[in-house]
């Protein structure tokens, strides 16, 4: 087992990463002040790993409520749901949320305990390779409107994240690609020698050997703890996590929640961010070429839907959590493992990579 931690003063928190970690009642119990304890999952992992993560938690007055899976039901209809379980059950303000599934389980169930009785304890218990990188850690919290992917939501941090590596086992090849998107971006963001090593083992990923798994997501989550612990709420900084994002969130939002992934829209978004840096002159075409292929070994798409036209992506990119007052800014990179922030490219440039990449 491996033990990070991010480092938020008083809130810190410990990423325990490894196989068997499930029922560790010793990595959990640290976590809860309460006696209440409720795990949200949802109705794919409950028959895989709910048993387990019950036996860790003996003792406690455990209940679980169980959830439709898919990004579709990231709505606040399906946070309702939970709200519902919590007031009949009676939890009180020392309870505690399980977060036991995926990305889309973490954030309803995160944005659960932020909002409950005003903020309440939550533990991540991450069953994807993309949950277990990405979206576990930090304390971002949210969920979807038909307008715009996680455009309502709040920073809340979890107590603990416990990635079990062995859930991994149970991913289908599109899951497991869709993780590996999110292990890339650090590479590409601020990690260039994590890079190199990703071109060097990426079929031992694929072939999700355990020794490359856990270094790529330890070393993924030391990336996103640093960045948190230096920009906790998204003011500097921690904006270059989001490279891809915004050419990705219009893919899932023009296509439907839950039609790509999350990791596929990203993964597409990145190459979009490399041709329209190379387009501005920032990135040379061997390092596109480098990030296409990787991209490509991970198993991801790198062609945006023929469905949506340049004029609705770009739509769709106005209505995004990075817009601000100046207009528009995007992650792009200055070189791999050197990304920026900026409101400073050519409009006429991005519609040309759009274009572009529906010419591919």
């Amino acid at each position: 087992m491996k033990t990070l931690y991010v480092e938020l003063g008083e809130r810190s928190y410990p990423i325990h990463i490894g196989p068997g970690l499930l029922g560790r009642a010793d990595l959990l119990q640290p976590a809860i002040h309460g006696r209440q304890v409720m795990i949200v999952t949802n109705e794919t992992i409950a028959p895989l790993y709910l048993e387990a993560a019950q036996a860790g938690l003996s003792g406690y007055d455990l209940q679980t409520v169980i959830l439709p899976d898919g990004e579709q039901y990231k709505n606040l209809d399906t946070l309702n749901r939970i709200f519902d379980a919590l007031l009949e059950h009676r939890f009180n303000r020392k309870c505690t949320l399980v977060a036991l599934g995926g990305g889309v389980i973490g954030d309803l169930a995160g944005f659960a305990a932020a909002s409950y009785q005003r903020g309440v304890d939550f533990i991540q218990i991450p069953t994807t390779l993309l949950a277990q990188v990405d979206s576990s850690v930090g304390g971002k919290t949210g969920v979807n409107h038909p307008l715009g992917k996680n455009m309502i939501g709040a920073f809340h941090q979890p107590n603990c994240v416990l990635a079990d590596t062995d859930t991994l086992a149970t991913l289908d090849d599109r899951q497991l690609a869709a993780g590996l998107a999110e292990i890339i971006k650090y590479g590409l963001i601020r990690d260039a020698d994590f890079f190199a090593w990703l071109e060097k083992n990426m079929d031992l990923l694929t072939a999700r050997d355990t020794d490359a798994l856990i270094f790529a997501i330890a070393r993924s989550c030391l990336n996103k703890a640093e960045v948190v612990a230096a920009d906790e709420r998204e003011s500097g900084q921690r904006a270059l996590l989001n490279l891809g994002h915004t050419f990705g969130h219009a893919i899932e939002t023009g296509m439907g929640y839950g039609t790509w992934l999350h990791g596929e829209a990203v993964g597409t978004g990145m190459l979009l961010a490399a041709q329209l840096s190379a387009r501005q002159g920032w990135l040379d075409a061997g390092e596109v070429e480098r990030i296409e292929q990787l991209l490509t070994r991970a198993g991801l798409p790198t062609r945006i839907p023929g469905e949506m036209s340049t004029r609705q992506f770009l739509d769709l990119m106005a209505v995004d959590k990075k817009v601000m007052d100046s207009g528009l800014r995007l992650v792009l990179l200055k070189g791999i493992g050197a990304a920026v922030v900026t409101g400073d490219f050519d409009p006429d440039l991005l519609r040309a990579t759009l274009d572009a990449a529906h010419a591919g």
